[in-house]
């Protein structure tokens, strides 16, 4: 028995049993469970189980935190269990609770999470073609010159995966809502078919039986899509009651895309994308009202923005924001500091620990940041765990940040990772910008390893003490 497979079993007898898990998915460090019955979890055997570096309650789902290796661990759960989550068809079956306005909102982090996590490695694929070209193009070494074969293939293979978000985005968030997958897909290929975006482009007159359609350029849009397949979750489980099953194969998805087509292409999609168009632009201009400060504050408080799950908000306004303005000066500027702060702590945290195999742990985890991209095992692993680090975090954080608001720093390609391969996100724009957002970062490291080692730490503080995330939730 492998040592994943003995983790995965604990695992899974530890949160109530495979008739306690009603899903279960993985992000990039994270086992996703939506549970049953979250009293049959023993969260203490969890915390000192080793290979867990945390647990949380975020989003309506129980999260164990396992680090860079939580895909073979989840690969042994599904063997265990038998949970294959790729199947065509997920029936909801969620149970009726109380309305609350905090239930809400952990069902719209759920959704989100459900939607865009899945998508994840998408992006990162087609920001390292961006990024290749970035470097490699004109605007930077002019190794790879412009108008040459292989410029042309990073730049449509790397527009490619955002341009055809909505075609992947239906596809997760279908799986996610209980839809018929490729029926989400389809809706997505129906919005980005060439006839309608070159109607939109051209501003031409277009109707569906004689109401007219405010047709849109829907490409790398976000939130047409989910509003499309919330309401077509409905749609089709309605068709799969009244329809006879002998007759369901032909008439189901018929007649839920035939619904589906008036209520997306003239109130949903243009709902959409005004919403997130309006979202955009009030988070640029909140440079012209202090917008420094912003940047500040967001890259002080990333971390716990991740460990309560809000940064998904955050991630789905820059998809947009890069979707419709191929730059962002907020956000993503604020989360690569971040990520540069956690390494930055654990550089701190290394240089003071005393106990030998703390300090090899602390050394794990900056390898772990600045090399595989991955922040949890440190900011578990040392900001949780002993407090004080956490400060030094948040320190170097607003020191970054500040700088990177008062000089403008912008992103201009989104790359998903917080590895020092997202320091490319600066190049795109000019000189300047690129060196402002290497010296931010730079910042942040700094005054995180510098705030973390004056601080000092109390090396006797238990490796299962509370989680810091539950003083905040």
């Amino acid at each position: 028995m492998t040592k994943y497979n003995e983790l995965a079993q604990t695992i899974l007898e530890n949160v109530g049993g495979e008739e306690n898990i009603s899903n279960m998915t993985h992000c990039m460090t994270r086992l996703r469970f939506n549970l049953k019955d979250q009293s049959k979890v023993n969260e203490e055997s969890l915390k000192s189980t080793s290979g867990v570096l945390g647990v949380v309650q975020s989003g309506g789902q129980y999260q164990i935190i396992i680090g860079q290796t939580v895909n073979k661990v989840y690969n042994n759960l599904l063997e265990l269990t038998g949970k294959a989550q790729e199947q065509e068809e997920v029936e909801a079956k969620e149970e009726k609770e109380p309305f609350t306005l905090k239930g809400l909102g952990n069902k719209v982090l759920d959704y989100l999470a459900g939607s865009l996590t899945p998508l994840i490695p998408v992006l990162i694929a087609a920001s390292m073609f961006k990024m290749v070209m970035a470097v490699f193009g004109p605007s930077m070494l002019n190794w790879i010159h412009e108008g040459s074969s292989l410029a042309t293939l990073l730049t449509f293979v790397g527009d490619a995966g955002f341009y055809f978000f909505p075609v992947f985005l239906g596809y997760t968030a279908a799986k996610k809502f209980g839809v018929t997958p490729v029926l989400g897909m389809f809706l997505g290929g129906v919005l980005l078919h060439p006839t309608f975006t070159q109607i939109a482009a051209d501003g031409a007159a277009f109707d569906i039986l004689g109401i007219p359609v405010a047709t849109q350029n829907y490409a790398s849009t976000v939130l047409p899509m989910i509003l499309s397949i919330w309401i077509m979750s409905y749609v089709e489980k309605f068709f799969k009651k009244v329809i006879p099953s002998t007759l369901g194969t032909i008439f189901t998805p018929t007649l839920t895309m035939v619904v589906m087509l008036p209520i997306t292409l003239i109130v949903l999609g243009p709902a959409g994308f005004v919403a997130g168009e309006h979202i955009s632009k009030f988070l640029l201009s909140l440079d012209a009202i202090g917008g420094f400060l912003a940047v500040a504050v967001i890259a002080a408080l990333w971390q716990f923005l991740v460990m309560t799950g809000m940064h998904l908000l955050m991630i789905s306004t820059m998809i947009t924001l890069f979707a419709q303005n191929g730059q962002d000066s907020l956000v993503t500027p604020a989360a690569i500091i971040s990520s540069m702060c956690v390494a930055g702590m654990c550089l701190g945290s290394f240089l003071r620990l005393r106990n030998k195999n703390e300090k090899a742990l602390a050394f794990s985890f900056l390898a772990a940041c600045l090399v595989g991209g991955v922040t949890e095992p440190g900011v578990y692993g040392l900001g949780v765990r002993y407090r004080k680090p956490f400060i030094g975090l948040m320190a170097g954080g607003l020191a970054g940040g500040l700088y990177a608001g008062l000089t403008g720093v912008t992103a201009y390609t989104l790359i998903p990772v917080a590895n020092f391969a997202c320091l490319i996100s600066f190049v795109g724009g000019t000189n300047a910008n690129m060196i402002n957002g290497f010296v931010a970062c730079g910042i942040g490291f700094v005054v995180s390893a510098a705030a973390t080692y004056v601080l000092s730490i109390k090396e006797d503080v238990k490796e299962n003490d509370e989680v810091l995330e539950e003083s905040i939730v």
